[in-house]
């Protein structure tokens, strides 16, 4: 900012190690004037206090956009990809245009609009990144809360698609979900050829 560089762009994303649901990128632009107190990455707030700043960063933020990718591109390509391109298409969908972003982690995602810097644990070293992780992470996990409204059994409300123990059990109990776990992830794939059964996502009606 200091040489002209802004608006500036945080972009994180939330869910590259679960067996389900989608990855989900957050692009955040703050007013400096406006920026929440307490924002960390979103890993080291509870559950509660992202839901809070969520509210806070939606309220206060110049711009604030989220993108996903489901189970089948992450299977199509793999989860770094498909974590890159959902933030560039986070960044995509901003209302107002970034001079530059920061991206959390090693890489820059391809094909962005304006010049970025990849910076590492950038969701503990810049405010702008972890807005965006808190964005990130608030919806997916309310993204994976509905679906465990949908399919009960498998405890998404409470593991967002982890591999807790819960989750590995109704998995055996009841196979995968096509469209919702993420068939290229250990265990599917052997599963899968060995001929497990494998269960529809019901889809709801709007």
């Amino acid at each position: 900012m200091r040489e002209g560089l802004a608006p500036v762009a945080g972009l994180d994303e939330a869910g590259r190690g679960p067996l389900a649901g989608p990855v989900v990128a957050a692009a955040v632009i703050l007013d400096r004037d406006r920026i929440p107190e307490g924002l960390d990455d979103s890993k080291r707030l509870s559950a509660e206090e992202r839901e809070a700043l969520a509210g806070q960063i939606f309220d206060a933020a110049l711009a604030v956009s989220v993108a996903s990718l489901c189970a089948g591109s992450i299977d199509g390509s793999n989860i770094l990809k498909a974590s890159l391109e959902a933030m560039r298409r986070a960044l995509d969908g901003l209302c107002l245009r970034p001079a530059y972003a920061l991206a959390d982690g090693r890489d820059i995602p391809p094909g962005l609009p304006c010049p970025c810097r990849a910076v590492i644990k950038g969701d503990q070293r810049s405010q702008s990144i972890a807005a965006a992780s808190i964005v990130a992470k608030v919806v997916r996990d309310r993204m994976m809360v509905r679906t465990g409204t949908l399919m009960p059994h498998y405890g998404f409300d409470s593991h967002v698609g982890y591999a807790t123990e819960r989750h590995r059990s109704a998995i055996l109990a009841h196979g995968p979900v096509v469209r919702l776990h993420r068939m290229s992830f250990s265990p599917f794939k052997p599963s899968l050829d060995e001929g497990s059964p494998v269960e529809e996502l019901p889809i709801p009606a709007e």
